[in-house]
């Protein structure tokens, strides 16, 4: 899902279901996401740098 490198937002799939349970991501310029679970934002995020997060959409992608 291309988004601009700046984004400040948080934001879902658009393949999520409308009941909340989902995950949300929000890309750094540097090339990092920061990754977090939509019910419970306050717990934190997981930041994935840009290889392996590439490795993890990629294979997302090839087995969709």
């Amino acid at each position: 899902m291309p988004m601009p490198e700046n984004s400040p937002l948080w934001v879902k799939s658009s393949y999520s279901m409308q009941n909340g349970d989902c995950t949300e991501i929000r890309p750094h310029p540097d090339g990092r996401t920061d990754v977090r679970d939509s019910k419970d934002p306050a717990i934190g995020q997981l930041t994935v740098a840009r290889a392996p997060w590439a490795a993890f959409v990629a294979t997302l992608r090839a087995d969709a």
